[in-house]
């Protein structure tokens, strides 16, 4: 078997798909960072590699999100790419012709506008964590309910409270103070659902041309009452894709397959990486006022890549170093 390796690599969560060469997705796994994305990264190529035959053949991996250029460096990625490029590559390939991506994940939040299949606009909300998954379990940790049932719990709502939610702390204030006025549960989650989507569509989407067919993705798709509250607010249907949780992914496979599409050969380091020993370090650099941060990271105890250096003073140092060994 030959195929494609895409790394997500988010604050909350981190997920790890196969695609074979026809891009059917044969295995995903969705794990927990934990503030650990190089750990998690070899957790989840351990597993992955459990569920693929012996002799299977990689060839070429994509990562993304906040941690695809440490994930990069650690597996030996043939591309690197931004969650807006991945997430626009996996819906369209998923739903095609889709026009308007709403992806909401575990801290942050997008949307991606696509006409004929290019992106046009986007936009992403990185600031308040309303509406985004963190602030949704943490809601339903307080009421002491499982996050799978908060969407189906929603949608009993009948007569959805109407709830502040410009803000995660005015939100949770709000929801307590309707409890306290004696407000049943299922009406409140169905108010929060409407005010979270109406705070995404007042700051995300704001001055966005939502068209359908319109695509909903991320963790926060599978709250059924979300996506309730996107249809009235939208007027349109709203379709959840099979793999709505590891579309970054799913988007990343895709990326890595097309890089390699030209006979380049992968750069990927094997599953062997999920047993290396990998050591991340910093240092001030006084070379200049800058007083430049340089972060490194060492692999079996050999340094293998430094960043954060403004002029390239270090990073190049070690690329030309390499370059230099190679030659």
């Amino acid at each position: 078997m030959k195929g494609y390796l895409g790394i997500d690599v988010g604050s909350v969560s981190t997920n790890i798909v196969f695609m074979d060469e026809q891009t059917n997705v044969l295995e995903s796994l969705y794990l927990r960072t934990n503030g650990q994305p190089v750990a998690t990264v070899q957790k989840g190529l351990g597993q992955i590699k459990e569920k693929l035959p012996a002799k299977v053949v990689v060839r070429g991996v994509g990562t993304t999100g906040s941690g695809r250029q440490l994930t990069g460096i650690v597996v030996g990625a043939d591309a690197i790419k931004n969650e807006i490029t991945a997430h626009a590559v996996a819906a369209s390939h998923l739903v095609p012709g889709v026009q308007s991506v709403l992806e909401i994940g575990g801290q942050d939040s997008k949307i991606i506008i696509l006409r004929n299949g290019v992106v046009t606009d986007f936009a992403m909300n990185t600031v308040c964590a309303a509406g985004t998954g963190s602030f949704l379990d943490q809601q339903a940790s307080r009421l002491n309910i499982a996050i799978e049932e908060f969407g189906d719990i929603a949608l009993r709502g009948s007569t959805p409270v109407r709830i502040a939610g410009r803000c995660a702390v005015f939100a949770e204030s709000d929801m307590i103070h309707k409890q306290q006025m004696g407000y049943n549960l299922d009406n409140i989650l169905a108010g929060l659902c409407e005010a979270l989507v109406r705070n995404y569509l007042n700051n995300v989407g704001k001055g966005k041309e939502i068209l359908g067919p319109v695509v909903f993705q991320g963790g926060v798709a599978a709250n059924a009452g979300m996506r309730k509250a996107f249809e009235r607010a939208l007027g349109l249907e709203v379709q959840i894709p099979k793999y709505f949780n590891v579309m970054g992914a799913v988007g990343a496979a895709m990326l890595a397959k097309d890089a390699v599409s030209k006979g380049v050969p992968t750069q990927f380091k094997g599953f062997g990486v999920a047993d290396m020993e990998y050591k991340a370090g910093s240092f001030e650099c006084d070379g200049c006022p800058n007083l430049c941060e340089v972060i490194e990271m060492a692999e079996q105890g050999k340094i293998i890549a430094r960043w954060g250096d403004r002029c390239g003073k270090w990073s190049n140092a070690l690329a030309t170093r390499e370059a230099s060994r190679s030659c």
